[in-house]
């Protein structure tokens, strides 16, 4: 039988008390300590029944773990990283992978320099649904991809901001949320070759985007869009049309990626795919739908699964430090695009 692989955790915050409430349940794993500088930390240690650090390099030295899951926050990713790196200890990093794409590039160099793998938390790529689409897709169900539709559209409570730095510039709905968004755009639908954008914060009028509306030109030649806005009374998103976290009430019957291509069509979440029954038909003629199935499973589980794999070397990370960096230069490209109002190109990683 093997010995339970010795996970430290740094950043006791919802996040990490997430990962925790999965590893707990989990017997090819256990925490080992917890490394928070915050006043609630020790507590949470105490309760978790590990050692307690203010300081992660301390915990790093002393108790020497297998694995760590960082956790903290997003300024904080890369040089906590690098810590580990430099320890020799494998990486779950919470998304994003970074704040800026020079010390992401810092990290990706040291994860190929040491060997020891960086795993980012992108942790919709799991969920089975996930999984299935990008089946469907990558095995011409579609025919050639040719639209894509992304729709991340409802609303954040008032008291959301009431945290001053989610009021600020760059912790807007794009690093926040979009993110996930264009991630799974990535994976589904391949790279981005450029992008337009217009952002907006005429509704709260904070020193972020309230609203956002992207082009997007794929590598393959496919087109698409995303419209975000966490200020509309919408249903269309992947929070509440997935059910993956049951804190958002459900929309069930609402999509939030639509996928068209010569041979077929696909809607997410709900997995319906739509095709005609023979070739050359057209729009005089019925489509046909199809329920595509999948077995269900939660997204962090099964991440925290695959990190174990990928922290004892038997598997290479799903979500790798390049390829969340490019998720990133995504990112930066369509805040260059909304700024100068020209079409730009993510950079190279």
């Amino acid at each position: 039988m093997n010995v339970p692989l010795r996970i430290a955790l740094i950043g006791a915050g919802v996040m990490g008390r997430q990962h925790y409430q999965h590893l707990r349940g989990l017997a090819q794993a256990q925490l080992c300590a917890v490394a928070d500088p915050g006043p609630q930390a020790a507590a949470f240690a105490a309760e978790c029944g590990v050692p307690f650090f203010a300081d992660h390099r301390q915990m790093l030295e002393q108790v020497e773990p297998q694995a760590v899951i960082v956790a903290n926050p997003n300024a904080l990713h890369v040089t906590t990283a690098l810590d580990c790196l430099a320890a020799g200890v494998p990486v779950l990093l919470e998304k994003p992978v970074g704040v800026h794409l020079d010390e992401v590039r810092e990290l990706v160099a040291a994860s190929t320099a040491t060997g020891v793998p960086v795993l980012v938390g992108h942790h919709r790529r799991h969920n089975p649904l996930i999984a299935r689409a990008h089946e469907i897709v990558s095995s011409g169900a579609l025919g050639t991809l040719t639209n894509v539709t992304a729709l991340w559209q409802l609303r954040k409570p008032d008291s959301y901001f009431d945290i001053p730095w989610r009021r600020e510039a760059g912790a807007g709905m794009l690093l926040t949320n979009l993110i996930h968004d264009l991630d799974l755009l990535r994976h589904l639908c391949g790279e981005v070759r450029q992008v337009q954008a217009i952002t907006s914060n005429a509704v709260r009028g904070f020193g972020n985007e309230d609203c956002v509306a992207v082009l997007l030109q794929f590598e393959n030649g496919a087109l698409g869009s995303l419209t975000g806005s966490d200020a509309v009374a919408a249903p269309w998103s992947w929070e509440l049309g997935s059910g993956e976290n049951p804190v958002y009430p459900r929309q069930a019957d609402q999509p939030c990626y639509l996928l068209a291509g010569t041979g077929g069509a696909l809607s997410i979440p709900q997995l319906k795919r739509w095709h005609y029954a023979e070739a050359g038909a057209g729009w005089h003629d019925p489509l046909l739908q199809v329920q595509e199935s999948f077995s269900a499973d939660e997204a962090l589980r099964l991440q925290l699964l695959h990190f174990i794999e990928v922290a004892r070397g038997q598997a290479e990370p799903l979500v790798s430090a390049a390829d969340a960096a490019r998720t990133l230069a995504l990112i930066e490209a369509i805040r260059d695009a909304a700024a100068s109002g020209r079409a730009c190109a993510p950079q190279t990683i």
